[in-house]
């Protein structure tokens, strides 16, 4: 059957996305090196009055339970810790793109922000297990951001969604990426891809998203991450912090043994140091409000 998705629809939709502030892209900048410290952060979040707003918002917020409120932009950020400031940033920053509906997945609100964010944290955890050095906030930020695509695919793809779930079951394509590729002319972590160069990404984080579910495929260079990012996804689904009817439908890619030394032991650790941050940020980031509107 020719698929009813216009690849070229979609594209247009991406050129439509506002740009990101300047804040937020020296911070995506800052946190795809390999050397930052907690100052730095505050250095970029201290000259943007509504990132600002937001951290001081969620750290006086009744989770924390504070005897005094926090009035210090570098006290919030130390309370919170940097993954719960980045996540805050990123997701206030992007309107409604973590929150909205995925419907196209049958997807319920926020559910890309929770599975994103369990996967940032395992993608991080993973990090620990690299054969070789390797910077675990950029592997949580990969994380963080590897499923945006979802956001501008999921409205296009709900009218083949049906289609996608027979195909995998039938045989005829390996899995739900495949399906995506063979419905529409071209899959969510293109779709990611094209969103992480609209906003000028850089090209770590950009390589990331377009390959989590294809890294081997990736540059050298950035393949590790790519696996980081790949594994970290994994783990969401695997803790039932998926996006809708994609749940588990994807190959992991053994590949990842050249470049991480997991056991099922430690897969076991990752898992469980994962959902405790994932609570502990989730406690954090949610208030009597809804959080991201």
């Amino acid at each position: 059957m020719e698929s009813m998705i216009s690849a070229g629809h979609i594209r247009e939709a991406i050129e439509k996305l506002p740009m990101l502030s300047p804040n937020v892209s020296r911070l995506l900048q800052l946190l795809a090196g390999e050397d930052y410290e907690l100052d730095d952060v505050v250095n970029i979040v201290k000259y943007d009055a509504a990132l600002t707003a937001r951290v001081l918002k969620v750290v006086n917020s009744p989770v924390f339970g504070l005897l005094s409120p926090v009035t210090s932009l570098e006290r919030a950020i130390s309370y919170l810790g940097k993954w719960i400031v980045v996540s805050t940033v990123l997701a206030d920053s992007t309107g409604d793109l973590f929150s909205q509906p995925l419907d196209g997945y049958d997807g319920q609100e926020n559910a890309l922000w929770r599975h994103d964010l369990f996967a940032a944290f395992s993608s991080c955890e993973v990090a620990r297990f690299a054969r070789q050095g390797f910077e675990t906030g950029l592997a949580f930020t990969a994380g963080l951001l590897h499923d945006i695509g979802k956001y501008v695919f999921s409205p296009f793809w709900k009218t083949a969604a049906p289609q996608a779930l027979e195909r995998i079951q039938q045989g005829s394509v390996a899995d739900y990426l495949a399906a995506e590729q063979a419905l529409a002319g071209m899959n969510h972590a293109q779709v990611g891809y094209e969103m992480a160069r609209h906003w000028k990404f850089p090209e770590s984080l950009q390589q990331a998203i377009l390959h989590h579910h294809t890294p081997q495929q990736a540059p050298e260079e950035y393949r590790a991450l790519a696996f980081a990012a790949h594994l970290g996804d994994m783990c969401a689904m695997m803790a039932g912090c998926d996006t809708g009817n994609d749940g588990m439908q994807y190959q992991l890619d053994a590949g990842y043994t050249e470049y991480f030394e997991i056991t099922s032991q430690s897969l076991a650790q990752i898992l469980l140091e994962a959902e405790v941050q994932f609570k502990k940020a989730v406690s954090s980031l949610s208030s009597e409000e809804e959080v991201y509107k």
